[in-house]
Parts: C-alpha cells; structure tokens; sequence
C-alpha cells in the first residue's frame, strides 16, 4: 500500500511539472521570427514617443517581466528588447500608468487592445484603425489567458 501511494505521488508530480513546463515552453517552441534589429531601428527612428519597459515594477517577478525600448509612430508600436515568454500575451494601451494587475483591471475596459504579441525578443504591431496613441500614455504588456501583468512603459 506503501509503494502504491509513493508511486502516486510521484508520478502525479512528475506529471505536473511536466505539464507546467509545457506551458512554459510552448509559446517559446512556436513563436514565430521577431522582426531584424534594422527593421526595429528603422522603426524607432521615425517614432513620435518612446518608453522603456523596466523590470522593476510592483507586478513584474521572475516569469512576468519586460525590458527594453518601446517607440511609437501614429502607425506602429516597435520594442526592441525581451519579454519573459508566455502564452496569449496582447499589447494595450493604457490612459495612466500602471504597474500591476490591480491597477490595470479597472481601466482595461477604456484601454485600447493593439494586437497579440507572438515574439519575446522584440516585436512590431501596426495600430489598429481608430486608436490614437495620443489619448493614451502608456503601452502595457498582458497575459490573457492567465490574467497576469507582464510590463507597462510610460511614453508621455
């Protein structure tokens, strides 16, 4: 009866680590190619404001996190830099600052959703029609599907 419930227990947790490993590196596996370093630059060259996604924010930890620099043009949203990997993440954008999850869920129905970001070494998005980046002044990373902060940067 010993061995029954030490081999239950031990496969239950072998199965669960693999299956929280497998959430982890999924969206990594299947990312698609982040945009060239030079398509980036391009990008933020011509950009209106800019930001930078720190990692010392109040909901950022070890798995949720941002660094790097964010440009806006009135078409596009570019980030050169890294995001901590994770499934469903979108890009909003936000009328105030934020940075953590309480903050944010009172204001993300007036925020504005960009697109879905599918890469974590820097990422590209054309502004949706309608959106004006000047009534907003921040640009904040969202996981979706777990409901989790990733990263905010404050452009103006």
């Amino acid at each position: 009866m010993f061995r029954l419930v030490v081999l239950l227990f031990s496969h239950g947790a072998a199965l669960a680590v693999g299956f929280a490993l497998g959430i982890y590196l999924l969206p990594i596996l299947i990312a698609p190619d982040a945009p060239d370093a030079a398509m980036l630059q391009s990008q933020a060259q011509g950009a209106r404001y800019s930001g930078e996604f720190v990692r010392e924010l109040k909901g950022s930890d070890f798995l949720h996190w941002g660094e790097g620099k964010v440009s806006l043009t009135s078409g596009a949203i570019a980030h050169e830099g890294s995001l901590a990997p994770g499934p469903d993440y979108k890009l909003y954008l936000v009328k105030q600052f934020v940075e953590n999850e309480d903050e944010f869920l009172p204001l993300k129905s007036t925020s504005a959703l960009v697109g879905d970001v599918k890469t974590f070494k820097g990422f590209l998005l054309d502004i949706p029609a309608g959106v004006d980046i000047e009534e907003y002044t921040t640009v904040l990373v969202w996981c979706e599907t777990f409901g989790e902060f990733i990263t905010a940067a404050k452009y103006k």
